[in-house]
């Protein structure tokens, strides 16, 4: 568990769906392609909030894309929100390496059992950013925004 980490991105879109969880990627793809369609370019970076208990049937996320513009016209028909900064810190943060499926349980439920142990408030809802080394190997980073005191 690393404390001190952060979230911190420039010109970022949001929306928010509510899918399953074998329907995230699909969410992904839906919420690029709106922003693509009206001319934004995504620099890549996504990542998501997640909303709601993982335990449901059903997820409410917020899915996060920063875009290379600094001006965001409103998208008519999509709530879509624009953020010029968009920062979480300080956080407590872990990594998936392998085995995502079964892992994001796992550090799910290890993340809030550390905040409890440490005497931690939780200040965010968990998010979770996809990354990939300079070897190109995909890895998950799962954070959560903490107040600083105890």
């Amino acid at each position: 568990m690393l404390i001190g980490h952060q979230i911190a991105y420039r010109n970022v879109a949001s929306k928010y769906y509510h899918c399953k969880s074998e329907d995230l990627q699909l969410a992904f793809e839906d919420f690029t392609a709106i922003l693509e369609r009206y001319q934004y370019h995504p620099t890549g970076d996504m990542f998501f909030a997640l909303m709601s208990d993982p335990t449901e049937d059903e997820m409410i996320v917020e899915i996060f894309l920063p875009i290379q513009e600094s001006v965001f016209r409103s998208i008519e028909g999509e709530q879509i929100y624009f953020q010029s900064y968009y920062a979480i810190k300080p956080m407590i943060m872990t990594r998936i390496k392998d085995h995502f499926i079964q892992q994001a349980q796992d550090k799910y439920w290890e993340l809030f059992s550390f905040i409890h142990q440490h005497k931690f408030k939780q200040r965010t809802p968990i998010f979770i950013e996809y990354k990939q080394t300079r070897n190109n190997q995909s890895y998950i980073e799962m954070g959560v925004g903490i107040h600083p005191e105890r």
